[in-house]
C-alpha cells in the first residue's frame, strides 16, 4: 500500500463557516460551503477547494475504474466545439437558450459542449472504416456547460458541471443492446460503490433522441425530478415517462350528444358545480400553439396537463400557450367553451384516458353552452393519443394496477439507446463483412460526477454535517489534536504512522483553535473515522469515533493503527 501524505489543517486552503450561506436553499449547498469544500465564483459557477477536489477525484476514480472494467477506452475531447456538426443534427437550434454559443474574432460560430454525441461520431468516422474496428466504447470525464436561466441548489444545478459521457458504436441493434446492458451494470456498480441509494427508472429521450432510455435517480428532497415507484412490483419511471395503455369502451348505450345551457361556467370547477357532476365527468381542452399552429389537448376535467410532456412530444417544435389575439383571430374557438366535436383546422391530441367510447361533458363551441354525452370516436376523432396528464400519487401502476408513490430525486445517471440518429446525420458507415456499407448504431451514457457529490451530501448528511461513505470521503480518518502540545505531538506522530501504512489522513493541528471548534469541524467535514488525541495522550491512548454511528472507544496508538489499517 503506497504512502499517503498527511493533510494538515493548519496548511489547508479551506475555512469552515458557522452559518449557512444566505443564498443556500438545499442541504448540500449549505454544507459543502460551510465545510470548506466549494466556493461560489459566480451564479452557477463553482470553485472546488482541496477537500472538495478530493471527493470529486474519488468519484472520478470509481467511474473510471468501472468504465475501464467493461472495456471502454478513455479519450478527452475539447469543450469548445464548432457549430457545423450541431447544425447537421439540428441540435444547434433544438437546444435553445441553454446552449452557450459564442463567436470568434473571424466570425466563426462555436459552442461550449453540453454533450458530445456529434464530436464522438465524427471521431469514430475518422478512425473506424471496417466492421473489424467495432464494437467500441469510448468515454471522457469532461466539463460540460449549460446556460441555466436560474442556477440554483449549489452544484446540483450549475452552468458548468463535471460529467462522464460515454458512447457505444455497434454494427447492429443486438450489439447496441449488449453495450447498453454493459453500461447499465457498470452504473449499478458505480453507485453501489459510492454508497448512493438509487432507482433505475424508465425515462424519455428528450433532446438526446433515440429510443430506449433509463435514468438513475437518487431519492432526495432537493431533487428536481419526480419519479413514480410501485410498492408492489418493480415498476419505476420518471413521471414524464409514465404511460398507459389505450383501453376502448363500449358506448352503445350512450344517448346522442346534446347541447345544454351553462351560463357563466368557463372553468371546470364552475361547470361541475352548476351541473352537480364530478370534474372527472368533464373533458378539459387546453389550446396550445405548436410552431404557430393551434393544437387542442384533451384530458379528463379532474386532471392537469403536463406541459413538459406536451413539449417533449412535439420537440423540437416550439410549444406556447394561445393568446387573446389567437382567440380574436379564430372566433370559432370560444374561450372556456371549446369542445373537440366540430373543431376545424385544429389537431386534437388526447390522453389515453379519453379512449374511444368514453362519454364526456365538454364545451359546445358556443358561449355559455356545453354538450353532454359527447363520445370519443363517435362524436369526435382523436388525431393522436399521448400521455399528457400530470401523474398523481395513487394513480394505478401501468404494470400491476397498484397505487403509485411519488418521490423527489436527483438524476445522477442517464443511459440512451440512440440508434442511428447521429450516424444518419453525420453519415457514419463502415464496410461490413460483405463489403457493403453498414450504418453504425449508437448508445449514449452519462454520469453526473459533480452532481453525484451533491447527491451523496444530500443522502448521507445528518444534523451535525456531512457524513461521507468511505470510498468518496476526502480522507479515511480525521485526527484531532485537542489542543495542548503533547496532544498535537501525538496526533502528528500517529498521523505519520497511519499515512506510512497507506491510510489517507486529515489532521487538525491548528494552534489557537479550541477543542470544541475542532470537534465541531470534524463532524461538519464528515470523514468516516475521527481519531482524537485528548485527555489520555500522556498514556498514548486515543479515542476513535465512528462519524456515522457516533460509537466511541478508547484504543492505544498501536491498536488504533491496527484497526484503521485493517479497513
Amino acid at each position: 500500500m503506497a504512502n499517503a501524505p498527511v493533510q494538515r489543517m493548519s496548511q489547508l486552503m479551506a475555512k469552515t463557516l458557522r452559518d449557512d450561506p444566505a443564498d443556500a436553499e438545499v442541504l448540500s449547498h449549505k454544507l459543502l460551503v460551510r465545510a470548506g469544500y466549494v466556493r461560489r465564483t459566480a451564479a452557477g459557477i463553482w470553485t472546488w477547494l482541496p477537500l472538495g477536489k478530493k471527493v470529486l477525484a474519488n468519484v472520478e476514480r470509481i467511474v473510471r475504474e468501472e468504465m475501464d472494467a467493461i472495456g471502454a477506452q478513455e479519450v478527452l475531447l475539447p469543450a469548445l466545439l464548432p457549430r457545423e456538426p450541431y447544425d447537421a443534427t439540428g441540435r444547434w437550434d433544438e437546444y435553445g437558450a441553454e446552449l452557450f454559443r459564442l463567436r470568434d474574432r473571424k466570425g466563426g460560430d462555436y459552442l461550449l459542449g453540453p454533450t458530445h454525441e456529434e464530436i464522438f461520431t465524427l471521431m469514430v468516422k475518422d478512425q473506424a472504416s471496417s466492421y473489424k474496428d467495432l464494437p467500441v466504447i469510448l468515454y471522457q470525464i469532461q466539463t460540460k456547460f449549460r446556460d441555466e436561466a436560474r442556477p440554483r441548489a449549489g452544484i446540483l444545478r450549475g452552468r458548468e458541471f463535471l460529467m462522464k459521457d460515454s458512447y457505444s458504436f455497434d454494427l447492429d441493434d443486438d450489439g447496441l443492446a449488449q453495450s447498453y446492458d454493459l453500461h447499465r451494470q457498470a452504473y449499478r456498480r458505480i453507485f453501489e460503490r459510492l454508497g448512493l441509494d438509487y432507482r433505475i427508472c424508465a425515462a424519455t429521450a428528450g433532446a438526446m433522441g433515440g429510443s430506449k432510455s433509463e435514468e438513475f435517480l437518487a431519492p432526495a428532497e432537493a431533487g428536481e425530478d419526480t419519479f413514480a415507484d410501485c410498492p408492489h412490483c418493480d415498476f419505476a419511471a420518471n413521471t414524464e415517462a409514465v404511460s398507459y395503455e389505450l383501453k376502448p369502451v363500449d358506448a352503445a348505450g350512450v344517448p346522442a350528444a346534446e347541447d345544454i345551457p351553462t351560463p357563466d361556467t368557463p372553468t371546470i370547477e364552475t361547470l361541475a358545480a352548476q351541473l352537480g357532476v364530478p370534474a372527472s365527468a368533464t373533458l378539459k381542452n387546453l389550446l396550445v400553439k405548436v410552431d404557430g399552429e393551434i393544437v387542442a389537448v384533451g384530458v379528463p376535467g379532474d386532471r392537469e396537463v403536463d406541459l413538459g410532456k406536451v413539449e417533449a412530444h412535439f420537440a423540437p417544435a416550439e410549444v406556447e400557450m394561445v393568446t387573446e389575439a389567437d382567440f380574436i383571430a379564430r372566433p370559432d374557438l370560444v374561450r372556456g367553451y371549446v369542445g373537440p366535436q366540430g373543431l376545424d383546422k385544429v389537431k386534437y391530441v388526447a390522453d389515453p384516458r379519453v379512449a374511444p367510447g368514453t362519454a364526456w361533458i365538454t364545451g359546445a363551441n358556443k358561449a355559455d353552452t356545453h354538450a353532454k354525452n359527447v363520445v370519443a370516436g363517435r362524436d369526435f376523432e382523436v388525431d393522436e393519443y399521448v400521455d399528457v396528464v400530470v401523474v398523481e400519487e395513487g394513480d394505478p401502476c401501468p404494470k400491476c394496477g397498484t397505487g403509485l408513490k411519488l418521490d423527489r430525486a436527483i438524476e445522477i445517471g442517464h443511459i440512451f439507446q440512440l440508434g442511428r440518429k447521429y450516424a444518419d446525420a453525420l453519415k457514419l458507415d463502415v464496410l461490413g463483412q460483405n463489403g457493403k456499407p453498414v450504418r453504425v448504431t449508437m448508445g449514449s451514457y452519462g454520469v453526473g460526477v459533480s452532481r453525484a457529490v451533491a447527491a451523496l451530501a444530500e443522502q448521507t448528511a445528518d444534523d451535525k454535517g456531512l457524513c461521507w461513505p468511505a470510498e468518496a470521503a476526502p480522507a479515511d480518518v480525521h485526527v484531532v489534536a485537542a489542543g495542548k502540545a503533547l496532544q498535537t505531538e501525538l496526533a502528528l506522530d500517529v498521523s505519520e504512522k497511519l499515512a506510512a501504512a497507506g491510510v489517507r489522513v486529515l489532521v487538525d493541528d491548528r494552534a489557537g483553535v479550541s477543542p470544541g471548534v475542532k470537534f465541531t469541524d470534524s463532524e461538519l467535514i464528515g470523514v468516516p473515522q475521527i481519531l482524537v488525541a485528548g485527555r489520555r495522550s500522556a498514556d498514548r491512548v486515543l479515542e476513535l469515533k465512528d462519524r456515522r454511528t457516533g460509537e466511541r472507544e478508547e484504543l492505544t496508538v498501536d491498536e488504533a493503527i491496527a484497526r484503521l489499517t485493517a479497513r
